[in-house]
């Protein structure tokens, strides 16, 4: 099922690669996960979805891709994570969530916790707050990025506990896990790319933001057991530039449809506790738009809107 440029006669191009872009780091639990959609959805397309790691701005650089030089021929597609309708409320950015993409397939979301070293002195989540009223911002934790979940997440538990902690940003999960293993962070606040670490006992596992406590990890806390009222949610999908053909759209939709019933795929998600949320091109596109106003509301809610 190669796809076709639009305007063009009835000319396939099956063995022209189309640029998945990730931007993550390779080796975290985004890159493991979309490879895999990568390789399943290349076996539906007839042609290969070639994985381009574009790590950094916190997981927003295939969205400036997409905005700035991809053409809408669907050979360029990214993922796109939730910092992509937050960055744009707090800073000056090249894109707008509302007007420069095509959303093809919603996928996902993550399962969000907090680790420290295995021989840290914080045996609870409750240890950390301890510390940190004890001692102001000497508390630190790395993330994936200013602007995602997980500094947003770990500033709203700073505010409601009257502490402070201090953010230290990283461009992906490879990168967390070698701070908090190396000691130069307490605290790695991530998804599930962990998981590896935390089950060989090299982590240790102080809560996960889920609304439930996690399968893969019955017996830690959720944040609202830990005495936070706060569970979070990151969903992603795919998207390309604005301006994709329908046509073309709808065969990679199909494609990614398909792969996300694919046994590689699901143990993959299950391997980091991912849950499937497929949603197609309408429901993607409706749901993005709500994401961006809920998004923009709770930011300015917290202050961290750019000043107008």
């Amino acid at each position: 099922m190669p796809l076709y440029l639009p305007g063009a006669r009835a000319q396939a191009f099956p063995s022209k690669p189309i640029n998945f872009i990730v931007p993550w780091p390779a080796g975290g639990s985004s890159d493991i996960t979309l490879r895999a959609y990568g390789e399943a959805a290349s076996k539906v397309l007839g042609q290969p979805l070639v994985i381009d790691n574009k790590a950094g701005a916190s997981g927003t650089l295939g969205a400036a891709t997409l905005a700035t030089t991809a053409r809408p021929d669907g050979y360029t597609i990214a993922q796109l994570p939730i910092s992509v309708f937050r960055l744009p409320v707090m800073q000056k950015v090249v894109w707008d969530p509302l007007k420069d993409f095509t959303y093809i397939s919603h996928l996902s979301g993550y399962t969000f916790g907090v680790t420290t070293k295995a021989d840290s002195p914080f045996k609870t989540f409750k240890d950390v707050i301890d510390f940190a009223k004890a001692n102001p911002g000497k508390v630190t934790y790395a993330t994936p990025g200013a602007g995602t979940s997980l500094h947003l997440g770990m500033e709203q538990i700073a505010a409601k506990a009257g502490v402070k902690f201090t953010q230290v940003p990283f461009k992906g999960g490879a990168e967390t896990n070698a701070a908090v293993l190396g000691g130069h962070t307490m605290l790695q606040a991530d998804s599930t790319g962990w998981k590896g670490l935390v089950d060989s006992g090299q982590l240790r596992l102080l809560c996960v933001w889920t609304a439930k406590r996690a399968k893969s990890w019955p017996d830690v806390p959720t944040l609202k057991e830990v005495g936070f009222d706060l569970a979070f949610e990151s969903p992603y999908g795919v998207g390309g530039p604005k301006g994709m053909d329908p046509a073309i759209v709808k065969k990679i939709d199909e494609a990614f449809k398909i792969a996300a019933q694919d046994k590689g795929v699901i143990e993959t998600h299950d391997k980091f506790d991912m849950p499937v949320t497929y949603m197609d091109p309408a429901a993607y596109d409706k749901a993005a738009r709500q994401l961006y106003a809920d998004e923009k509301a709770a930011l300015e809610q917290l202050g961290l809107a750019k000043k107008t």
